[in-house]
């Protein structure tokens, strides 16, 4: 088929456009401002991306138009030039629901946090099963070559998000999923910008237990009050259960009808959280040693063993292929490692989002400095729907620099007079740059007269105005023209 993505800039649109391409489709597709990584994958796989829109883009006139949920109402002349010429179209979910996955066992994760990492946690123990299952990253997997493929095995693994479809279909787009295995992490509150209350969320999110056979598995943890309320609603299919090692709630949840008695958790920790065991109902199946930090990926990593042994992975297997798992990008990332000095990149799209991750980096760090520097740009932050929990979020950390763009609709300063810990506030990515480097050159010495160590953790859902990139140059510029000062000083003297 010639097949046209409209929005083709966007994730999800993105990878199935490459999906569509190893389909043996014609693929081609537009989209306002993309940038990279997408710009650089589409252009590799030799996909024609065209800026804007024009009707010319469209001929030869396409089967099928696939639209994305980014910009693109009624009014806009491409969907409506698309009307007008009664050309079919479809909404990027349900395609992928009906052209990619109706004929595999879909393996579905979905929940508020932990979506991209579970799944390529997912998909890398099925791989390394040897089950090259097909799969689709909300983000990009360090341990694949990209973030779409379409596999030969039987499993297909999806990151299942809950935004709307499109403007002609509102419903979230795991409802065209229909998976066999759902890793349910957790739910609260997000997405501002188009639910209205936790309530609106849990609504979609039981549309998506009713896709669920009888014969799948639900993976789900202990203790999560909303996702209980959704069970509440209904449920037909059989519930396995992880244990979070750390979770808010310690309200006692009844027993569900659906509960199999399983419950996955971890056992013996060491190497501060760097090495767990899995236990599955008490008992020991392995042990995973890996690079990453935080409770909340082992709370991940037993998702994902769980979901793989309903596919038909052994534990054993599952645990070691974790013990290989590097990671997804944007997820805690070192981007930079010199003189003491850490640099990381993470999402950050949420308050419980900031909190464990700042939580999983103390508790590796010990005592070091921890400085968190914050963009709140995800729509449910930069609306400042939950700004009393900003002010809470950054307490592993021992202060923050909040940056106010000029979309930010809210006054941030409130946030910072009310932080936990130390707080300032930033509107200027080459300033807030220059106040860093001061920083960490008056960094505290020990007894020893060795400059302390300090890690600085920037978060945020875009790309920051390039911060991460100035902040890595200065850094890398500044010991080297210390030195010369100070070498100039000695000659002086």
């Amino acid at each position: 088929m010639n097949l046209f993505f409209l929005g083709i800039g966007g994730t999800l649109m993105g990878n199935l456009a490459l999906l569509a391409t190893e389909q043996g489709h014609t693929v081609r597709g537009s989209d306002s401002g993309i940038y990279p990584p997408m710009s650089d994958v589409l252009e590799a796989a030799n996909i024609p991306v065209m800026e804007g829109w024009d009707a010319a883009f469209m001929q030869p006139r396409p089967d099928l138009v696939i639209m994305g949920n980014a910009n693109l109402p009624r009014g806009h002349p491409a969907v409506e030039w698309v009307l007008d010429q009664g050309i079919p179209f479809m909404s990027g979910a349900e395609w992928l629901g009906r052209s990619l996955m109706r004929d595999r066992w879909v393996l579905a994760v979905a929940g508020t946090h932990g979506k991209t990492t579970t799944t390529a946690m997912l998909a890398w123990i099925l791989d390394q099963a040897g089950h090259d299952p097909g799969y689709l990253i909300g983000g990009v997997a360090v341990d694949f070559p990209r973030s779409a493929r379409l596999g030969t095995g039987r499993c297909f693994v999806v990151e299942a998000d809950e935004y709307d479809c499109s403007y002609f279909d509102r419903r979230s787009k795991f409802v065209h999923y229909h998976p066999r295995t759902l890793v349910l992490n957790n739910l609260e509150y997000d997405h501002a910008d188009i639910f209205p209350d936790i309530g609106a969320i849990q609504e979609q999110f039981h549309l998506l237990l009713r896709t669920v056979p009888g014969e799948g598995r639900i993976i789900m943890p202990r203790q999560d009050e909303n996702l209980e309320e959704v069970l509440g609603r209904g449920c037909w299919t059989p519930i396995e259960r992880f244990l979070p090692v750390r979770t808010g709630s310690r309200r006692k949840l009844r027993p569900h009808p659906r509960d199999t008695g399983v419950t996955w958790s971890v056992g013996e920790r060491g190497g501060q959280g760097r090495r767990f065991t899995v236990e599955r109902n008490g008992t020991s199946v392995g042990e995973v040693a890996w690079s990453l930090i935080g409770d909340h990926n082992m709370g991940n990593a037993l998702a994902a063993i769980a979901a793989a042994q309903h596919a038909g992975v052994e534990p054993e297997q599952a645990v070691a292929a974790l013990s290989s798992f590097r990671g997804v990008k944007r997820r805690m990332e070192l981007i930079h490692d010199a003189d003491g000095i850490r640099v990381y990149d993470d999402f950050g799209h949420h308050p419980t989002a900031i909190r464990t991750t700042l939580q999983g980096l103390r508790d590796q760090v010990g005592s070091e400095e921890i400085v968190a520097v914050i963009e709140p740009r995800s729509h449910t932050m930069s609306l400042g729907t939950l700004r009393n929990e900003l002010t809470t979020c950054c307490a592993a950390a021992d202060r923050a620099i909040w940056f106010r763009s000029p979309k930010l609709n809210w006054d941030l300063s409130e946030v910072v007079a009310s932080s936990v810990v130390p707080a300032q506030m930033a509107e200027d990515v080459d300033r807030l740059v220059a106040t860093l480097v001061k920083q960490m050159h008056q960094r505290s010495k020990d007894a020893n007269g060795e400059t302390q160590p300090c890690h600085i953790v920037i978060m945020s859902n875009g790309s920051f105005g390039g911060l991460h990139s100035k902040l890595k140059n200065a850094l890398t510029t500044a010991p080297a023209a210390a030195r010369v000062t100070e070498e100039q000083g000695r000659g002086r003297s």
